[in-house]
């Protein structure tokens, strides 16, 4: 499953949504995905899971690049 991770890069400072930045993982469950970026300096402040037709239209943007977790 492909999940959207939607994080602000500095977890001390205070989430302005014009920071906010997103990244795409492959994992089997959302909280695979939330421990493979622990020991990152993330503020993450939501993982959705892509489906369907959302799915779609996030490939079909040219940012798109997916992590796997090993």
């Amino acid at each position: 499953m492909i999940f959207k991770v939607y994080y602000q890069e500095n977890r001390h400072e205070v989430p302005v949504r014009e920071n906010t930045k997103s990244l795409y993982v492959e994992a089997s469950t959302e909280r695979e995905v939330r421990h493979h970026l622990k020991d990152r300096n993330y503020n993450i402040e939501l993982v959705q899971l892509l489906e369907g037709s959302h799915l779609e239209y996030e490939q079909a943007a040219e940012n798109y690049e997916v992590e796997s977790i090993d």
